[in-house]
């Protein structure tokens, strides 16, 4: 299960509430990132996040290495012990900003992103969809500095806003939330489509 978006979308804080509230419900979960997730992971993200001019080739590759060990040595083995993995972000983001965003071939990103992967998909991602200076007004509010990729400007932006829509049609297990709103309400639309979409696990109790 991945929560996915734009900057500024809330996807950090729903995917901490959704294993929260999994955890309430002693529903096995694991937690975890991308790009990070393991040591070379983190070190991968703190490259492509914070360091220097990064091409747009060179940075789909770095984030695809991270993801192919992040597979391997976080996703499979939480799976195989039957547990929810929730992730914060995973491939939609690289067809949405290597895509769409950095203008590199969507067919290629996703032939490679499938190589990285072992073709793991997740059963659902949802999408939280902002509009542009609901992000940019959330990042302020919040007083941090902008990363590498929050600085790419706001047409980058808004060709990775209109992707997601895009994705949100075309790709399979996807479902879009409206991001707008306190954390709680938006927790709560997420909470509505997981008990719509897996009754059998999610279902209310009853009475």
């Amino acid at each position: 299960m991945v929560l996915e978006g734009p900057e500024g979308s809330g996807k950090t804080t729903q995917a901490r509430k959704l294993y929260e509230w999994l955890g309430e419900r002693e529903i096995p979960a694991h937690l975890c990132r991308e790009p990070g997730g393991t040591e070379l992971g983190e070190e991968i993200r703190e490259l492509v996040l914070e360091g220097g001019d990064v091409p747009p080739r060179s940075e789909l590759l770095l984030i695809l290495a991270a993801r192919a060990l992040f597979v391997d040595e976080v996703v499979r083995p939480h799976l195989e012990a039957q547990q929810i993995v929730v992730g914060d972000r995973y491939e939609l983001s690289t067809l949405a900003y290597q895509g769409y965003g950095r203008g590199l071939p969507i067919e290629e990103v996703r032939s490679i992103n499938s190589f990285a992967t072992g073709g793991l998909r997740p059963d659902l991602t949802i999408i939280l969809d902002i509009p542009l200076e609901v992000g940019v007004e959330r990042r302020e509010r919040e007083g941090r500095s902008a990363d590498r990729i929050e600085r790419a400007g706001d047409e980058f932006h808004l060709r990775v806003i209109e992707a997601y829509r895009l994705l949100a049609e075309s790709e399979p297990a996807v479902e879009v939330v409206d991001g707008v709103g306190e954390p709680d309400e938006v927790h709560a639309r997420i909470i509505e489509i997981l008990e719509m979409r897996f009754p059998e696990t999610f279902a209310r109790p009853q009475g």
